[in-house]
């Protein structure tokens, strides 16, 4: 019998990955905590970062496809990069759940936008538009952040609503997930739309049920609090953010430091 999504660790108090070492706290809003070596810089949406110590020096971190893009696409203005040794903090202003997702030399993953934290360095960074799972939630489409670990190991930390929990699908498995209800997915795991169609009942009058349905093998991962956003934001932390835009008004000064 298949197993059931599991639950990821919502408390890590000794983490590694190449170049710094990592905790996550927090039982109502989760914080990620790092101590970095200098050597494998980090970067994040700059809206994310909740504290570092004053020595740390923070750049940009290079986009290939620019920022113009990003901003129509309703996506943050920036990518920073924490470039020394030292200690920093990022959280999403939102409850829930941080989940560390390690990724070996050749995978890839796709995460939902607005959801990802941070990731090392040595794992690229890329955007693009998911089309054809149009319905009245997406209004023709979303964004995605792409993540790949070419030559080194790295990892990418994102942040889901409620709890996050995990399958790993087998060779040709499947699981139908609400489209609200996903947070990221293997490069390996395909992803379609399914929808049932209701005449009869409480949804008569031609009602549907929308599914996205995913196909292993390889890891996705769920939300248990999953999110609707407002067609005119996108999905995930767009919403959430509020009170740290204004820290777009302020990066001048932070990359100064």
């Amino acid at each position: 019998m298949p197993t059931a999504p599991q639950i990821l660790p919502t408390q890590i108090t000794e983490g590694s990955a190449p170049g710094l070492n990592y905790r996550l706290e927090g039982e109502l809003v989760p914080v990620l905590h790092m101590s970095l070596d200098g050597q494998v810089p980090v970067y994040f949406e700059h809206h994310v970062l909740l504290w570092k110590y004053p020595n740390m020096q923070v750049g940009l971190h290079p986009l290939k496809k620019g920022l113009k893009r990003r901003v129509f696409g309703g996506m943050p203005l920036l990518l920073l990069e924490a470039q020394s040794g030292g200690e920093i903090a990022f959280s999403r202003d939102a409850p829930g759940h941080i989940a560390a997702l390690h990724l070996q030399s050749g995978q890839g993953m796709v995460v939902r936008e607005h959801q990802f934290l941070a990731a090392t360095s040595n794992v690229q960074y890329d955007y693009s538009r998911i089309k054809g799972f149009a319905n009245m939630l997406y209004g023709g489409g979303f964004w995605v952040d792409e993540f790949f670990a070419a030559d080194h190991e790295g990892v990418v930390w994102v942040h889901g609503y409620g709890n996050v929990f995990e399958k790993q699908l087998e060779p040709g498995e499947t699981i139908d997930i609400e489209p609200g209800g996903w947070v990221y997915r293997d490069h390996s795991v395909s992803m379609s739309q399914e929808v049932y169609g209701f005449k009869t009942g409480f949804l008569g009058g031609g009602g549907n049920l929308v599914f996205n349905r995913f196909t292993g093998p390889g890891r996705v991962g769920l939300q248990s609090a999953y999110f609707h956003p407002p067609v005119a934001e996108g999905a995930g932390g767009n919403s959430q953010r509020g009170g740290r835009d204004m820290l777009g008004g302020i990066v001048g000064g932070l990359l100064d430091n």
